[in-house]
């Protein structure tokens, strides 16, 4: 099938990347990964001026969604620009807390559509780290009980990307717990691992258009590499694996709320993070010993493309839920 969007929300993408690219993330990226957040906080209120977090927010609270192609849209935009912070756990936390109602989520889900509120979410097992919980405002372990936690003392967990800060959780007071609190994680889950997946295919269209054009201007033999026919296959191929994921990640998203949303947002996961892995092997190759330089921006997003493919769930664990589901 063709997944085509409409004029207002390729308008919504194309006004989100422009207002992106004028801003700059790299350097917001950069401050992030030592603890710097106030650039990235800047981008928040940016994003969060667009509707972006309200996307995720029932109306009733402030928002209007939940609009789950909208979402998609903006993050794989938010994913071409590597926008730091837990972007996608707080929309997942806005999913969980918009279906489960309570004093918790008539005080967050306002603060969430503003932009106002950074949350961190840890989902075990696929999920068992909170992101950036040292500097969220509200952190939620969520399973068959939806506790209020917080950072523990150890350290950052190690990641490929510096910018994804990775804590394990004390889990505190119980906010939910029984049926409800089981299905309104599996449905956090299930959309994180969406937009996720949609990060991932913008990661990969930025780092296939940022080695398009290196390779016209890099030149060996006297001709720039981008005219060898080897190149030209390995890019070709990068942009048919990315083009195909995409109805995947659409097609997900258009089965929001419906019985076959698990299985699809697992399919778009893996084809997502097949293509984007592969798209930054590529942009790592034609580019050489300069695209795993600090300095060189591309690298950033080499390395966050590489940590999202784990992110929510692997690759394996997806195909295997995919397959139970058929």
């Amino acid at each position: 099938m063709r997944f085509v969007l409409d004029a207002e929300q390729r308008m919504f993408g194309e006004t989100l990347h422009k207002l992106l690219a004028e801003a700059g993330t790299a350097g917001a990226v950069r401050a992030w990964a030592v603890g710097d957040a106030a650039p990235g906080r800047a981008l928040w209120a940016a994003v969060a001026g667009a509707g972006v977090f309200a996307l995720a927010v029932p109306e009733e609270h402030g928002g209007a969604g939940p609009l789950p192609v909208e979402l998609v849209t903006a993050m794989e935009v938010l994913g071409r620009h590597a926008v730091p912070g837990p972007v996608v756990e707080t929309l997942a936390a806005a999913e969980l807390l918009g279906r489960l109602g309570g004093p918790a989520s008539s005080e967050w889900l306002p603060k969430i559509a503003e932009g106002d509120a950074l949350v961190s979410l840890a989902l075990p097992p696929s999920v068992p780290y909170a992101l950036d919980a040292d500097i969220a405002g509200l952190v939620l372990a969520a399973g068959d009980t939806v506790r209020a936690a917080a950072a523990g003392d150890r350290p950052v967990a190690a990641s490929l990307d510096p910018a994804r800060r990775l804590f394990e959780v004390v889990p505190g007071e119980p906010l939910f717990s029984g049926d409800a609190a089981r299905t309104a994680s599996a449905a956090a889950y299930d959309l994180g691992v969406l937009l996720c997946a949609a990060q991932q295919i913008g990661l990969g269209r930025a780092l296939l258009d940022v080695s398009a054009g290196y390779v016209k201007t890099r030149e060996q033999f006297g001709r720039p590499i981008g005219e060898f026919q080897a190149i030209k296959h390995h890019l070709a191929g990068a942009l048919v694996e990315l083009e195909f994921a995409r109805p995947l990640l659409f097609g997900a998203a258009l089965s929001y709320g419906t019985p076959e949303f698990g299985r699809d947002v697992s399919a778009a996961k893996v084809a997502a993070s097949d293509a984007s892995y592969a798209t930054a092997r590529i942009a790592l190759q034609v580019h050489g010993a300069i695209g795993y330089t600090d300095e060189y921006d591309p690298s950033l997003w080499i390395r966050k493309t590489r940590a999202l493919r784990s992110a929510w769930g692997s690759p394996a664990e997806h195909r295997a839920r995919v397959v139970a589901a058929l």
